[in-house]
């Protein structure tokens, strides 16, 4: 499947590989990001390297529900729709337990996992059924069917998403869409730098001594499944390390085990 993809998210990590690795694959591109100088360099590189797509990108925070729809409306007016939308956007903030937990990061988490992928699923689907075409990737976590300590409401948000995600599949059978779920492990991004507000060395600790999964594993997830035939679809695909059993059990370097 060739098309025009939207990738919220799109500044760095998954969501940077996966604009990356669907350009090689032809695909025009619709990047947002909160961030607006590290997407306008990054698009330039893009740009640069695979000149034969279109690229365009827009500043944007899928919490807030006026710009998501006025966003959707310049798409429109300028015949610029997607038929492949990838919520990316998402983040973990903190790992308090609850009693102990910043209330602010409890509403963050919320606001962009779950109502910000809700956004963009709620005025992109029209144009879909308008189109009998479509495919949503939502990338969720393996904590989607997991919990552990100081996780409770990350854990919580991609519970949710994967709620949404398997109503969707029901809700969106009559017509030509497609919906596929990515559930990563440990991918050694800005994830835990943004969870754990800037502590690097914290950050650093989380994938310390293990071969953790890098965005370009998860991006090739992505392209394979936008790749099957129509007549075939991925609802939902688990991709951990080799040295990952659950969100917290893996493996180290040195064969001792974490978790």
């Amino acid at each position: 499947m060739k098309g025009r993809a939207l990738i919220t998210g799109a500044s760095s990590g998954i969501g940077a590989a996966t604009a990356k690795r669907l350009a090689q694959d032809g695909f025009d591109l619709i990047l947002t990001a909160r961030r607006t100088d590290r997407l306008n360099l990054f698009c330039s590189e893009l740009k640069r390297d695979y000149p034969t797509i279109q690229i365009h990108s827009r500043t944007l925070d899928v919490r807030l529900e006026a710009d998501v729809i006025a966003f959707y409306e310049d798409l429109d007016r300028n015949r610029l729709m997607p038929s492949v939308l990838i919520n990316n956007a998402g983040l973990a903030a903190g790992l308090a337990h609850v009693d102990h937990a910043v209330s602010d990061d409890w509403h963050r988490m919320i606001d962009t996992n779950i109502k910000g992928a809700l956004f963009m699923c709620k005025y992109l689907i029209p144009y879909f059924k308008s189109q009998n075409l479509g495919h949503i990737v939502q990338m969720s976590s393996v904590v989607s069917r997991e919990v552990y300590p100081g996780g409770s409401v990350y854990s919580a948000t991609k519970h949710a998403l994967d709620a949404i995600h398997r109503t969707l599949r029901l809700e969106l059978l009559p017509w030509n869409i497609k919906l596929t779920s990515i559930n990563p492990g440990l991918v050694e991004t800005e994830f835990s730098l943004v969870r754990f507000n800037g502590d690097q060395a914290r950050a650093d600790a989380v994938y310390q001594d293990l071969e953790p999964l890098r965005p370009e594993d998860v991006a090739d997830a992505v392209a394979y499944c936008l790749a099957l035939p129509p007549h075939v679809n991925i609802p939902e695909l688990h991709i951990t390390a080799a040295c990952q059993a659950t969100a917290t059990r893996v493996r180290k370097l040195d064969g001792t085990l974490r978790g």
